[in-house]
């Protein structure tokens, strides 16, 4: 196995637009798999926001508002650690898989390769197969062209508009989205995105497509690093398949000195990115699997062993023993499930709730008509449950202590209190002194959970 790296490939070359990809239609094993994973994600996506959780949508993540809600979780820009956590988990996930089975994401789940070969199905059943479509293209502008053209586009612009609604249907309630949608009422705003999503989604699978994953996604790029000789990729055994050459059926190869590729070039055909699996392991494939279907299907045929193409590792193609458990796949692993627990932690640790205190800085201090020491703070909590929550609020630090807010705070789900109040404490406590105060807001409900921040207290000024 080897990168077919070659000096002039590292120079950067202009977009041409006379190298477009005719894919052929192929089935097979990894084909129906992959389509069943991407018929699998592409329901999910769809389905999402349509579900509905205690009476409100599922997930909704109401960037106006600020708040994102995912179930009965519901989380403010405070609580963006968890976000944080979540991508270290993702990239660690991405390393240990990526070691492990290649570019397997690329090739099954990555939403670039789940809309180009949607985009590709339309493409076939208006324009033909891919001798079909590239006569097509070759051919003077006609009545039957335009047509077939105009069908196509016009497919390909709709099911990127409807991608890019369900998109906007995760930021934006789903059914007011649908309902304004009908009654021609979105704001500019929506229909700015809209179309820019769509514009996106129309671009980057109808017309860019594998120049997505060869020129722009950096993944391409980094993924050689992190392969190894018992790294899972797509590989052709040379040692089998040369020399490789066209025969008969039933004639003995060996007899004409030939491995058991037939160079059908269907492999080639077949490949979404347009490259020659069997001139070695490339940056540009996305473990697919669609040459390995075409070259079993042309084994079966001439009678010889399947697998001249297959999920395979360096080692294997050289008859030494594969290592699954290695130190980087093992260090991976670890450190994938440690991020996890991070992340698990962090999420059941989390108190549903804020609270913030915000000292009156206009007026450190007064002294009021008993002689007592007077400090202003302004105190605001979150309720980040979704559910009716009351609260009370305590205040210690200093003998004596007393407040005006000795009052249950009842907040409806998502609600931000905020409220002026006076702190109270005996001028024979405090004097012309500086102390410390914790101010305690605790929930008088059935979970019982509390948050407590400390701030200064002025004695007379």
């Amino acid at each position: 196995m080897k990168f077919d790296i070659k000096q002039e490939d590292l120079i950067i070359k202009p977009y041409k637009n006379d190298d477009s990809i005719y894919m052929r239609k192929q089935k097979g094993r990894f084909q129906q798999w992959r389509r069943y994973i991407g018929a699998v994600l592409l329901a999910t996506f769809i389905l999402l926001p349509w579900l509905s959780f205690n009476g409100s949508q599922a997930i909704l993540l109401d960037v106006d508002a600020q708040r994102f809600h995912i179930f009965n979780l519901t989380l403010f820009p405070q609580d963006f650690l968890l976000l944080a956590w979540l991508l270290i988990v993702a990239c660690f996930l991405l390393f240990f898989i990526t070691t492990w089975l290649g570019r397997i994401w690329c090739g099954y789940t990555c939403p670039q390769t789940v809309w180009t070969f949607m985009y590709v199905w339309v493409e076939e059943r208006i324009e033909g197969n891919h001798h079909q479509r590239a006569r097509l293209d070759n051919s003077d502008w006609s009545i039957n062209k335009l047509s077939k053209k105009f069908a196509k586009h016009s497919i390909w612009l709709l099911m990127s508009f409807l991608t890019a609604t369900t998109f906007m249907s995760y930021f934006i309630v789903t059914i007011d989205l649908y309902k304004n949608l009908f009654n021609f009422d979105w704001s500019l705003l929506v229909t700015s995105w809209v179309g820019f999503f769509a514009l996106c989604t129309y671009g980057n699978a109808g017309w860019l497509r594998e120049k997505m994953c060869i020129y722009m996604c950096p993944y391409s790029r980094f993924q050689s690093a992190m392969f190894d000789s018992n790294t899972l990729v797509v590989a052709y055994d040379e040692q089998r398949g040369e020399n490789r050459g066209r025969r008969k059926r039933g004639q003995d190869p060996k007899e004409l000195d030939l491995g058991d590729c037939v160079d059908c070039n269907l492999c080639v055909e077949v490949c979404p990115v347009g490259i020659d699996i069997r001139n070695g392991l490339q940056y540009e494939c996305i473990d697919c699997g669609a040459c390995i279907d075409a070259c079993d299907q042309t084994m079966k045929a001439f009678n010889y062993d399947t697998g001249l193409i297959s999920y395979t590792s360096e080692n294997a193609l050289k008859g030494k023993k594969v290592k699954l458990l290695r130190p980087k796949i093992i260090g991976y692993a670890l450190i994938s499930l440690l991020m996890i627990a991070a992340f698990i932690a962090t999420l059941l640790l989390r108190v549903p709730m804020d609270l913030s205190i915000i000292r009156d800085r206009n007026v450190l201090s007064r002294t009021n008509i008993d002689g007592d020491i007077e400090n202003s703070y302004t105190i605001n909590i979150v309720n980040k449950s979704q559910h009716i929550t009351r609260y009370k609020l305590h205040i210690s630090g200093l003998g004596g202590i007393t407040h005006n807010a000795n009052y249950t705070i009842e907040l409806q789900p998502s609600e931000v209190y905020s409220q002026p109040i006076t702190v109270t404490v005996p001028f024979t406590t405090i004097g012309k002194d500086v102390a410390e105060i914790y101010i305690k807001a605790t929930t008088t409900d059935v979970d019982n959970y509390s948050l407590i921040r400390k701030n200064s207290f002025y004695g007379e000024r």
